[in-house]
């Protein structure tokens, strides 16, 4: 292999495993974070995410975790933006499909949002979702639905 394959290999960021202690770490960031959201305290949770992020930018696990707990601290914006740096790095990511459409709907983007739940609700990204979070599907149908009627 040339040295330019192997420099883009690098770099692409589900190409580079993780040691099981950074997983341990990272897991546990996770859990801290939705334990202080649990309690009312998003703000502690996201600050929990952010101190995990600086230590692995690219995981897109905990780039999802910051786009859900923004999600449900209404802020749409920011939600939409670590949903899609997560989708950047795994593009069938369920649960972050999941908070972008949710995020766009929000915004008012119903076309968008529809776009988002279709493609959240079929192949690769739904298996994501069903494995991760199987009680948000019924949830994205509804909307899906929802949406379907307001749009004609």
């Amino acid at each position: 292999m040339t040295k330019a394959p192997q420099q883009a290999m690098a770099l692409k960021p589900e190409a580079r495993e993780i040691s099981a202690e950074a997983a341990w770490l990272l897991a546990q960031a996770r859990n801290a974070a939705y334990a202080e959201a649990a309690h009312g305290r998003v703000g502690e949770g996201l600050m929990v995410l952010m101190d995990a992020l600086e230590q692995e930018p690219m995981a897109h696990e905990l780039l999802s975790d910051m786009a859900a707990l923004l999600l449900s601290a209404g802020e749409l914006k920011h939600a939409e933006s670590y949903a899609r740096q997560a989708l950047a790095i795994s593009a069938e990511h369920g649960a972050s499909l999941y908070t972008l459409a949710f995020a766009q709907s929000g915004q008012g983007s119903a076309l968008l949002a529809r776009q988002t739940l279709r493609q959240l609700l079929q192949g690769e990204a739904l298996l994501s979702l069903m494995s991760e979070a199987p009680d948000l599907y019924p949830v994205a149908q509804t909307e899906l639905a929802r949406l379907d009627k307001l749009l004609g």
